[in-house]
């Protein structure tokens, strides 16, 4: 009988290259949020893949930027202490896309961790033709050859099909030392509730918003617990969360004509809040603004960061 393996992974690659996605296909239930706008993950939160001969913990680093605020900086900490304390860096180079500064910034960063093994995946793949494919292994082999990291494996995936996936399980397992189950067997990530809970309201929050809200706006879950007075068959969760923006005029656009945003964000946010905790909720939001938040110490300390 082979040894049991367990270890660290993390996804890097510039925002919006599939890296949570890919989380939530390896993991197969939603764990992280996943969202088109760029810099969506704050939190450090790991996905966990169960299996007979291993356990794959996936560290879901927030996409690698050069910063322009204070908020960008914490961000860049926390990927580079995360980064050279796992067993696997997977760094992902979406299919669809050329090879550009930011992969080459993210991958010269992953050249200066010396211990850590590093594998390359080609995601999104079912964005790309063949000969696309083709070409941008292609490159990912010269860019590594060029800066000097050596990629134990280069895999293409589509997260969205499924494609690979499982053959991707496989190798991230095959590098992985060997060593105990580290977390218990339900556990799907060890981020707790509250954090899981402000993440899937906030993404709701991003869903169809333009561009320039994404970085301002924070979600903090204020309370969270079982409502008393309840037959034991018919549980009811009470939750209440502040969504913060940085200006008035965001204010408004996260409530929406009379309201009708938000209700759509609660409702969202609701079934999703739901499905997550297996029980019914009430999901009370509050749209507040705190003035210019990420350039500012004390209201990051506040918001989590």
């Amino acid at each position: 009988m082979s040894e049991h393996r367990s270890g660290f992974v993390s996804f890097v690659g510039r925002p919006n290259a599939g890296k949570s996605t890919l989380t939530n296909a390896l993991v197969g239930q939603k764990v992280v949020i996943t969202s088109d706008k760029p810099q969506t993950t704050r939190t450090v939160v790991r996905g966990i893949v169960h299996r007979d001969d291993a356990q794959l913990i996936l560290v879901d680093t927030p996409g690698l930027h050069r910063p322009r605020t204070l908020l960008g900086e914490r961000l860049n900490d926390l990927v580079t202490t995360t980064l050279a304390e796992v067993d696997v860096v997977a760094v992902c180079f979406p299919a669809n896309e050329r090879i550009g500064p930011g992969d080459r910034f993210i991958a010269t960063e992953m050249a200066k961790i010396k211990r850590t093994k590093k594998v390359a995946v080609a995601t999104k793949t079912d964005l790309a033709s063949g000969e696309q494919i083709g070409q941008h292994l292609l490159d990912i082999q010269a860019l590594g050859a060029e800066i000097g990291v050596e990629w134990a494996e280069i895999v293409p995936v589509s997260a969205k099909q499924g494609d690979q996936i499982a053959l991707l399980q496989d190798l991230l397992v095959g590098l992985l030392p060997e060593g105990p189950q580290l977390y218990p067997d339900g556990d799907l990530t060890d981020a707790p509730e509250e954090i899981l809970v402000a993440e899937l309201v906030r993404e709701a929050a991003l869903d169809g918003l333009r561009d320039e809200l994404p970085h301002s706006v924070a979600v903090v879950v204020e309370e969270m617990r079982l409502r008393e007075d309840r037959p034991e068959d018919k549980p009811l969760v009470d939750i209440h969360a502040n969504v913060y923006v940085e200006r008035d005029s965001q204010k408004g656009i996260i409530i929406g004509p009379k309201g009708s945003r938000l209700r759509t964000i609660g409702t969202t946010a609701r079934k999703q809040i739901e499905a997550l905790l297996g029980t019914p909720v009430y999901l009370d939001l509050h749209v507040k603004v705190a003035k210019d938040w990420q350039r500012d110490p004390r209201q990051l300390r506040k918001l989590g960061f």
